[in-house]
């Protein structure tokens, strides 16, 4: 059975009549427009080299069918597109809104008939077992509403040998660094929000899950809990991120 941990009960709203999935899809659907420029703002366009070298790490697999979970408006599925030229990257998402917006970058690159986007999330994933031969989620995991329970779906539609890929925040350990970012994500982002006549609480809401997210060797260490063998992870950028990886055994 999966055990719970702290950030899953983390929720962007203090509504007792949704779940947290229910409450992440109505978060981003209430984004959706302004997402992308945001993460550039907020991120000073770093995100962007996270992302990369994430993907970096699944070109030598070679992977002909990618599974991309939290795909939101489909930054990651595009970037793999071209980095890794997969045959098919199939994304899934809980928010309508963000998917609506992918679809329109996916049209414009002309690319339609190889990326596709469907409603879905990480604990139900409309896949047959060993389906995938590599997945990966980027700023996706903390949303889950059970953890455990999302990397074991993910585990079950990987192939035997395939790799799961996950980019997510971290805690700096740098004493200077982590009070900078503090402020940073406590204050300012929310302000920056508001500014962008975005909904602040999403912030907040990046901030507190961040917070309690279970990171760096924690987190490797739920990779094996759950099955995955060969884990490991890389901090980036002074530690405020890592890039995950683990592979479902042969």
């Amino acid at each position: 059975m999966s055990q719970t941990h702290p950030h899953d009960s983390i929720t962007p709203f203090n509504d007792p009549e949704k779940s947290k999935k229910e409450q992440v899809a109505d978060m981003f659907n209430r984004i959706a427009g302004r997402y992308d420029l945001m993460n550039r703002f907020l991120s000073a366009r770093i995100d962007i080299t996270w992302r990369k070298k994430a993907i970096g790490l699944l070109k030598k697999d070679k992977p002909a069918h990618i599974l991309d979970v939290a795909t939101g408006t489909a930054d990651m599925a595009l970037m793999a597109w071209k980095q890794v030229q997969p045959r098919q990257i199939t994304g899934i998402d809980i928010s309508e809104g963000m998917l609506e917006l992918g679809r329109k970058k996916i049209e414009k690159e002309g690319l339609t008939e190889k990326i596709h986007l469907h409603t879905g999330d990480a604990e139900t994933i409309n896949f047959a077992d060993n389906t995938f031969d590599a997945v990966m989620v980027a700023f996706g995991v903390r949303n889950f509403e059970n953890l455990e329970k999302g990397l074991t779906e993910i585990k079950r539609v990987l192939k035997p040998g395939g790799r799961l890929v996950v980019l997510e925040f971290s805690k700096p350990r740098q004493k200077a660094v982590k009070g900078l970012y503090n402020v940073y994500m406590r204050l300012i982002a929310p302000r920056v929000a508001r500014w962008f006549r975005q909904n602040s609480e999403a912030y907040a809401y990046l901030n507190e899950s961040a917070n309690a997210f279970p990171d760096r060797q924690l987190f490797t260490d739920i990779l094996k809990k759950v099955g995955y063998s060969d884990t490991e992870f890389q901090p980036l950028t002074l530690g405020i991120c890592c890039i995950y990886s683990g592979r479902k055994q042969k």
